[in-house]
């Protein structure tokens, strides 16, 4: 199928029908135009506004302007394009700065089509026009609509583009001014919210995301709902509602793709908060010390997160508080270690914890007996429990260099 020709002067009739078929039509104008803006109006809600407004006298003059520059062509060689067209290339930006598709303005456009054809006919029968010279004019009529609807497609397309831009650079200065420390007022983040076209939601959270390998890696492909910096030293990404709907969409477009931690859910004025701890749990991932197939809830490692902002502390506990436990050699100080940590962690039942640990709940039995012969009245002093639990889980999860258990074992 071959491709459509793009009107050109050539294809313009106008300027062979005589001029003086123009004159006759002259003080009809006005009316013509006012017969366009009522038929106008009372198909498109939007454009029906009081003629007296600033945005109805705008309207009458474009369509007055519109229909004088059509007249004026007939009989004149090189029809002047740029004039007509620039009037519906800005009044094609100003529908899409309002946010309005083109579907109103190119009913517009036929509608006056419309009102010219039935004038031009009755004129030809006042007028006396031959048909050659009717023809000439509803053919050019034709191709004028054509090109005045092109204006319009472009003057819509190139504001939509800059629109598009100014947007995403609002977009960006909002996603950095959600992560300042210290944060910025809510005011100032639904202002620029409002400029950004970001409904600002009750809750959000910071998501840190892996450091791409390679450079030229595609990032993930986000709803617009999602703010994102891939190319930040540390990546991460803003999930409005992640306790809703929000979820489900953002472990969907990270599914697959790089190691992730989310952060708590907060107040948009709080994201610079849930941005730290997200990235604290994308640490520990990337040591290994939690799960990274999927997105990594911080929330849900509590006590691997809190143990992990005071490792050197716990660490130099462990001599003073666990001597008995540290002079042990190293497989026996994994073995009951591990087991005091989940025998705890299963609120003193030794069923439980045989299950986790896949060993026999003899076996963890015998194990504490061992443990309460070591450790003395460490393990039976209720005040100490939270803290035998962080420097058993620093210990077992966390503790660095010849200290680290070994990652498996009962």
């Amino acid at each position: 199928m071959s491709r459509k020709r793009r009107p050109t002067a050539a294809d313009f009739p106008l300027a062979a029908v005589p001029a003086e078929v123009a004159v006759p039509m002259l003080p009809h104008l006005e009316a013509a135009a006012v017969e366009m803006v009522a038929e106008i109006q009372g198909l498109v809600p939007e454009y029906a506004r009081p003629p007296e407004s600033r945005y109805g006298r705008r309207m009458r003059w474009a369509v007055e302007e519109t229909v004088r520059q059509f007249v004026d062509a007939i009989g004149r060689p090189g029809m002047e394009w740029e004039k007509v067209t620039g009037i519906f290339e800005e009044i094609g930006a100003y529908e899409a700065r309002q946010g309005r598709s083109l579907d109103g303005l190119q009913t517009a456009i036929r509608v006056s089509g419309q009102v010219a054809c039935r004038r031009f006919i009755k004129d030809a029968r006042r007028l006396d026009w031959s048909l050659d010279t009717l023809g000439q004019i509803t053919e050019s009529l034709f191709v004028f609509l054509e090109r005045i609807a092109a204006g319009a497609g472009q003057g819509y397309a190139r504001a939509q583009g800059e629109l598009a831009g100014e947007r995403e650079r609002f977009r960006r200065r909002l996603r950095d001014l959600l992560v300042m420390d210290p944060p910025a007022s809510a005011e100032a983040i639904e202002e620029v919210a409002r400029s950004a076209g970001w409904p600002v939601p009750r809750t959000l959270a910071a998501v840190a995301v892996a450091v791409r390998p390679d450079a030229d890696e595609p990032v993930p492909v986000l709803p617009p709902m999602f703010l994102a910096d891939w190319d930040a030293a540390e990546p991460y990404l803003i999930c409005p509602d992640p306790d809703g709907p929000g979820r489900d969409r953002m472990r969907t477009a990270l599914k697959g793709t790089r190691s992730a931690a989310i952060g708590p859910a907060v107040p948009p004025a709080r994201a610079a908060m849930s941005l730290r701890w997200a990235r604290r749990g994308l640490a520990l991932v990337e040591r290994g010390v939690l799960p990274g197939k999927e997105p990594l809830r911080c929330l849900d490692h509590l006590p691997s997160l809190v143990a992990a902002q005071s490792e050197e502390l716990l660490d130099l506990a462990l001599d003073g508080r666990l001597a008995p436990l540290m002079k042990l050699p190293p497989h026996r100080r994994d073995a009951l270690s591990r087991t005091l940590l989940t025998y705890m962690e299963c609120r003193d039942n030794a069923v439980a914890a045989a299950e986790r640990l896949l060993v026999h709940e003899q076996t963890v039995r015998y194990r504490i007996r061992r443990l309460e012969e070591t450790l003395g009245g460490v393990m039976l002093d209720s005040d100490r429990r939270i803290e035998l639990l962080l420097l058993l889980h620093h210990l077992v999860r966390l503790a660095p260099g010849d200290r680290r258990l070994s990652p498996g074992g009962a």
